[in-house]
């Protein structure tokens, strides 16, 4: 347990190692290569440690020239390109980086062309197809998907999916579905730019529980996921992990006691732990996030169940007595979505069995 003060953002480096070797084996098993997503961690300590100078994937630009800076020069942008953000891409290409951008619609396609054309450059661009509804892309057999890989013309590398909707999948079997569905769409729409006589080089497929999921990747050139170094309480809801392999915390001291309600207060609100409640829609509400001892261990029952600014509340489950915990008490908080609470930091303290504590730096911005 580090003494910096509360709250912050805390890594068990073993559990990161663990994570990432599991998911490793995994697609070694399957043949095709991770891209990992940075989005996640947002840090190079974290994609040096799980995997160190290979291909990445980001959220933001911000992402992309701090990665670049870093020496990491294969780079997939997996959020649709505004065009007026194209100059920054350039820059990037310039420097020797390969910064792939992801569009859906013939408008961003003719922008994405044009530039290239204007400044004498090969802009890759990968088409986003809609594998399940969740949120953006084409389908495979909607003719707009053709219509866009004619419109980028030579700076056409692929076609890339997300399964979002695994998120909301409940068990193994629906898991396995999800990721199959995926890479079937994702393959179906790789044939049809081929079958019109569009190259289609990369078939990108991703997201952490499709990628523990799958089982068949046959035309999969790559698969994306980030969430996976931490994992979360979504995750762990969902059958992708355990609440054991959870990685990330958020370390707090207790600061109040409100007997009539229950209450212990703490000095970690929804700055330090963010206000997600993904768990919520799952067969168990985590409230804000399970609540840990200062060496990690579950403390039973008891919740992170409300949460102002610098503020946190915790209770019981079942309305039982809150254990006593004196004030001074240092305790860890188990995030419902890793991605939202690492946001509300920028370091993380570092803990590993065995070494002296250390700090990783982490990204923030656009």
């Amino acid at each position: 347990m580090t003494t910096v003060d509360t709250p912050h953002a805390l890594v068990d480096a073993d559990k990161v190692d663990r994570n990432a070797a599991r998911l490793r084996e995994h697609l070694r098993a399957l043949g095709v290569p991770l891209r990992l997503h940075v989005k996640t961690a947002k840090s190079v300590e974290v994609a040096r440690r799980v995997h160190d100078g290979g291909p990445i994937t980001v959220s933001t630009l911000a992402e992309a020239e701090h990665f670049a800076d870093a020496g990491y020069d294969d780079i997939l942008y997996a959020v649709g390109i505004a065009p007026h953000k194209l100059p920054r891409v350039a820059a990037l290409l310039r420097r020797g980086v390969t910064l792939t951008v992801l569009l859906d619609t013939l408008v961003q396609a003719e922008a994405v062309a044009r530039f290239a054309a204007d400044e004498g450059l090969r802009v890759p661009a990968l088409v986003e197809i809609d594998c399940d509804g969740h949120r953006g892309g084409v389908r495979p057999s909607d003719p707009a998907l053709v219509a866009i890989g004619r419109a980028l013309g030579g700076n056409l590398a692929g076609v890339l999916t997300h399964a979002g909707e695994s998120y909301s999948a409940f068990t193994p079997e629906d898991l396995r579905k999800a990721a199959q569905n995926e890479r079937d769409v994702a393959v179906e729409a790789a044939t049809a730019l081929r079958d019109n006589g569009l190259p289609c080089a990369i078939v990108s497929v991703g997201s952490t529980p499709t990628a523990h999921a799958a089982t068949d990747l046959t035309g999969v050139t790559e698969v994306r996921a980030g969430n996976y170094v931490f994992f979360d309480l979504v995750m762990a809801g969902i059958g992708v992990c355990t609440v054991d392999d959870l990685a990330l915390s958020v370390v707090v001291t207790v600061i109040g006691h409100q007997p009539g309600k229950n209450w212990v207060l703490t000095d970690g609100g929804w700055m330090a732990t963010s206000r997600d409640r993904g768990t919520q829609a799952q067969a168990v509400d985590q409230g804000y996030g399970l609540v840990a001892d200062d060496t990690g261990v579950l403390v039973p029952g008891l919740l992170m169940t409300g949460a102002s600014q610098e503020h946190g509340v915790l209770s019981t489950r079942d309305g039982t007595p809150v254990p006593d915990l004196p004030i001074g008490t240092r305790l860890r908080i188990l995030p419902n979505h890793a991605c939202a609470t690492a946001a509300q930091h920028d370091r993380y303290q570092v803990v590993s069995a065995g070494a002296p504590p250390t700090t990783w730096s982490r990204l923030r911005g656009w």
